[in-house]
């Protein structure tokens, strides 16, 4: 009980921050500020089209499909990647639920892209070009060293708190008209709580039947990563704040930093306790179950295993 009540202060440190403003800096992408982060990660949508994000999916099912087939300890974090961006594709085809579908598409794509980047470049030995939360991520998997729940929050913490400022920075956080981006943002919010239950349910039936079991309430759950995601946006205005190389420099610092220091209070965690627990039980479950269908549906309904 006390580890469980330790993970819950540790992770859920920024879900108790105020509301941000509604209405952001101005519109970001004009200047240098983020001139080195847009040379290393393409764009990829530049227009917002619709297709963006099937291709974004088509993607993550390939991708998961390599490593949910082989109980790759990667296959967490994607499948709970595809999932998401199916609810997010169920979400904006809703007529009316975001305000400009151009611009969450581009950030789909884009976000994406940077989850692509910092994988292919840790597979082909790249160190030096992964940001250090995801070095921690995705080193962890390798090892086989962490629950299911410990790569999962792992590949998150990485993606959301250091990946997503970035990314939310060159979309840009106001609109044209000068209104802010936030209520779209804020919407995903949504789509994680549609989704969050039967993403559990299905990754304790395919891939890790007891690496979940962290005595964290869905809400608690839900509540740490709409917490991170409302940090992304203040860092991302931060960001988009900076107008000096300097200050750009520290904000970056501080991006980097807080999310390696979740990452190692992650680790610690849910690390396997040798020789109490391990990786086995979890690899031989894996064997039997990773291709079951979901055991719940989604809002978008039953997707295949693969």
């Amino acid at each position: 009980m006390a580890t469980r009540t330790l993970l819950v202060a540790t992770l859920g440190v920024t879900g108790v921050l105020p509301p941000a403003p509604v209405v952001a800096a101005a519109p970001s992408g004009s200047g240098t500020a983020g001139a080195a982060v847009r040379a290393v990660i393409p764009e990829t949508c530049p227009d917002g089209d619709d297709d963006c994000v099937a291709d974004t999916i088509a993607r993550l099912r390939e991708r998961f499909g390599a490593l949910g087939r082989s109980c790759d300890h990667h296959a967490t974090f994607t499948l709970a990647y595809l999932r998401t961006t199916e609810g997010f594709r169920w979400g904006r085809d809703q007529d009316g639920y975001f305000a400009d579908n151009a611009w969450v598409n581009r950030e789909g794509a884009l976000f994406a892209e940077y989850y692509y980047r910092a994988y292919d470049d840790w597979a082909a030995g790249r160190r030096s070009a992964v940001p250090g939360a995801w070095l921690a991520a995705l080193d962890a998997a390798r090892s086989r060293r962490l629950s299911g729940a410990g790569d999962l929050l792992l590949g998150m913490n990485a993606h959301i708190n250091r990946d997503l400022p970035y990314v939310l920075e060159r979309v840009g956080l106001t609109a044209p008209d000068g209104s802010s981006r936030k209520p779209d943002h804020d919407k995903v919010n949504e789509i994680l709580a549609a989704v969050m239950d039967p993403l559990l349910a299905e990754l304790v039936a395919r891939l890790d039947r007891a690496g979940f079991d962290t005595g964290i309430p869905t809400s608690a759950a839900l509540g740490l990563l709409v917490g991170w995601r409302e940090q992304a946006w203040r860092n991302a205005v931060r960001l988009t704040n900076a107008r000096t190389p300097f200050a750009r420099s520290l904000v970056e610092l501080d991006i980097e930093a807080g999310a390696v220091a979740i990452a190692t209070g992650i680790a610690t965690l849910t690390s396997y306790v040798p020789p109490f627990t391990g990786p086995a039980p979890r690899a031989a479950y894996c064997a039997a179950h990773n291709a079951d269908p979901p055991p719940v549906a989604y809002p978008f309904g039953i997707p295949p295993p693969y």
